[in-house]
């Protein structure tokens, strides 16, 4: 389970930003996850649950999750579509020269503090 690894950078950035910035609670944590990114959305949640617990700062936070659609880019028609429903193969055209144009990366989007 790679996601609690994930966790553990979210929160150590979370505390960095959270020092820098003077802040003295963290209300909400907003990440940002790609549909093909691999990450587990609702492992990120309990696991943020379990780490939450052994930081003051974190104690009462809550992790938000947006996903971020997986759309895949045809080089011979030029169109994008959706990874998920389609994978390699274009819909329109029935190319396989495509590549993932976004949907599989990881942010930190937004921290609510105080």
């Amino acid at each position: 389970m790679h996601e609690l690894g994930i966790i553990v950078h979210v929160m150590r950035t979370v505390e960095e930003v959270a020092a820098e910035n003077n802040l003295t609670e963290i209300r909400s944590v907003t990440c940002e996850i790609g549909e093909v990114s691999g990450v587990v959305p609702e492992y990120m949640i309990d696991c943020w649950g379990y780490a939450r617990s052994r930081s003051e700062l974190l104690k009462d936070s809550e992790l938000k999750i947006e996903i971020i659609p997986g759309v895949t880019m045809c080089e011979d028609c030029g169109k994008t579509y959706s990874t998920v429903q389609y994978a390699k193969i274009c819909p329109h055209c029935g190319s396989s020269a495509t590549y993932l144009l976004e949907g599989n990366g990881f942010s930190i989007k937004e921290i609510e503090g105080a």
